[in-house]
């Protein structure tokens, strides 16, 4: 797949030079050639999307002309707000692009009882992950990072949460879901299912048993698509 628009803090500028890497991207990669279009954004005010045209191509750089600026976010019209306990980094960082492309608008990352407490999380190579997606779907924004110290911090900052866990309630109808807390690998532990009694439960109408971040794609992809 292609890029839908490049992240570059120079965008907006009447020339833009494209060079080394992106330039064998563009030109060797995707062969890009002199008067094609191409769309940029800056990280700064991603909601603005620059149409360039290519109008001299050299043997290793490019220069690229400011044809329009405009206002043009692309993001989910349903706004969910996942409360995901701790896992392997490496495990989140699999669906990451996934949940960029879902459309899924903020994670709030919660140390629980059964969380492994030697998972440390770099929300900057999360950010980087994420902007490889975006570049790729054409979303305009990132989605936001949190932590939280314990399950019960996060259903009291956000009460009307609802929550994936192995139960009898299949549910069906997702319209309402603002805010879903999904555990890591083993589950919530008795302490934290006393917590969120009266907080709605859910599992989906399948009669495997899901690893925490499958669990999160199917659920993001069912309450958002």
């Amino acid at each position: 797949m292609g890029m839908i628009y490049i992240l570059d803090d120079e965008a907006g500028r009447k020339t833009l030079h494209v060079r080394a890497e992106l330039y064998k991207y563009l030109i060797k990669v995707r062969r890009h050639k002199e008067g094609d279009i191409l769309h940029f954004r800056t990280r700064e005010n991603l909601e603005f999307l620059h149409a360039y045209k290519i109008t001299l191509l050299e043997p290793r750089s490019a220069e690229l002309t400011l044809i329009s600026s405009e206002t043009n976010e692309l993001k989910s019209s349903k706004n969910l707000h996942i409360g995901w306990c701790i896992i392997d980094s490496s495990a989140i960082e699999k669906v990451l692009p996934a949940l960029c492309e879902i459309g899924v608008e903020a994670i709030t990352f919660i140390s629980c009882e059964r969380s492994q407490k030697n998972f440390k999380l770099d929300f900057k190579r999360f950010e980087r992950i994420q902007e490889a997606s975006m570049q790729q779907c054409g979303r305009s924004s990132y989605i936001e990072f949190n932590t939280c110290k314990s399950v019960k911090e996060f259903i009291t900052k956000y009460p009307d949460t609802k929550v994936f866990d192995f139960c009898d309630n299949v549910l069906n109808d997702y319209s309402d879901i603002k805010t879903v807390l999904i555990g890591c690998e083993g589950g919530f532990s008795p302490n934290e299912r006393e917590l969120f009694k009266s907080l709605g439960s859910f599992r989906l109408d399948t009669p495997m048993v899901l690893r925490s971040e499958s669990a999160v794609l199917a659920v993001a992809s069912r309450i958002i698509l």
